[in-house]
C-alpha cells in the first residue's frame, strides 16, 4: 500500500507540474483517495457480505482482508472530487491527472495481495506458472466458494496477472497523456481499459457468478467500459493528429 501511494504521489506530482498547477497538491490529493478508496472499498463490501457482518461484526470489521476495487474506485472519486472542487481545479483534468497514476497504484496493490495471499487467487491449475500460496492471511478455505485451499495447492497467480494488465494500462496512458485532448479522455480512456482488463482476469478468479454467468465485478466492469466508451465516443477526434 505504501509504496503504491509514493508512485502514484510521484506521477500525480510530475502531471500536476506539466499542467501548471502547484504539484504540493500531490500528496493531499493521494491521502484524499487513499482514504476515500479504503472506506469506499470496505463499505461495499460489507454490504455484500451483509449476513457474514451480522453474525460476526467485530471479527468482520478487524479482519485482514475484505476490499472492493470498484467500492474503492467510487469512495476514492468522490473524495477527491471533494478536494479539487475546493482547490479550483476542474473536474475532468483533475481525473486526468490521476488516470496513469490510478492504473500503477492499482498494479502495485495487487503485488502486495500476491505476497499476503489475501485470497485474490484464481482457481486450481497445472500451469507451470502456478503458485502456492504459503502465507494466506485468511485461512485455506475461500471465503466465496468455499473451496478449501490446503497448502500445497497450485493455483492462477491473477494478482500477477492484474498487475501485468496495470504495468499495460498505465502504458498506453502515459504514452498518450502529451497528445492535445479535450478534459476527461484520459479518465474515460482509463475506464475502459481497466473495465476490460479486470473483466478479462476474472475468468481466472474463483468469485462466483451472479447471472448470465458473469461475476459482480464483471458486472460493475462492464458499467465501466459502457460509460468509458459512451464518453469517449461522444469526442471527435480523441487526440490531436
Amino acid at each position: 500500500m505504501a509504496l503504491a501511494a509514493l508512485s502514484a504521489g510521484w506521477i500525480v506530482c510530475l502531471e500536476l507540474q506539466r499542467n501548471r498547477y502547484n504539484p504540493e497538491l500531490a500528496s493531499t490529493l493521494i491521502f484524499a483517495a487513499a482514504i476515500g478508496g479504503l472506506l469506499g472499498a470496505r463499505v461495499l463490501f460489507l454490504f455484500e457480505e451483509w449476513e457474514s457482518f451480522v453474525r460476526s461484526p467485530w471479527d468482520f470489521i478487524f479482519s485482514g482482508a475484505g476490499f472492493t476495487w470498484y467500492g474503492g474506485m467510487l469512495g476514492g472519486a468522490l473524495a477527491v472530487t471533494w478536494v479539487v472542487s475546493r482547490k479550483g481545479i476542474p473536474w475532468l483534468k483533475a481525473a486526468d491527472i490521476s488516470a496513469p497514476a490510478l492504473a500503477i497504484a492499482y498494479g502495485i496493490g495487487r503485488i502486495g495481495c500476491h505476497v499476503a495471499g489475501d485470497g485474490d487467487w484464481g482457481t486450481v491449475t497445472d500451469v507451470p506458472w502456478g503458485v502456492e500460496y504459503t502465507r494466506a492471511i485468511i485461512g485455506w478455505v475461500h471465503p466465496y466458494t468455499g473451496m478449501p485451499y490446503p497448502p500445497g495447492t497450485r493455483v492462477h497467480p491473477t494478482p500477477i496477472y492484474e498487475f501485468i494488465e496495470s504495468v499495460i494500462v498505465f502504458g498506453i496512458l502515459w504514452a498518450l497523456r502529451k497528445k492535445e485532448h479535450q478534459d476527461g479522455t484520459m479518465f474515460w480512456l482509463y475506464l475502459v481499459l481497466s473495465g476490460l482488463a479486470r473483466f478479462i482476469v476474472e475468468f481466472w478468479r474463483v468469485n462466483p457468478a451472479i447471472g448470465w454467468g458473469m461475476t459482480e465485478a464483471q458486472w460493475f466492469s462492464l458499467i465501466f467500459v459502457a460509460l468509458g466508451l459512451w464518453q469517449t465516443l461522444r469526442v471527435r477526434p480523441l487526440f490531436a493528429s
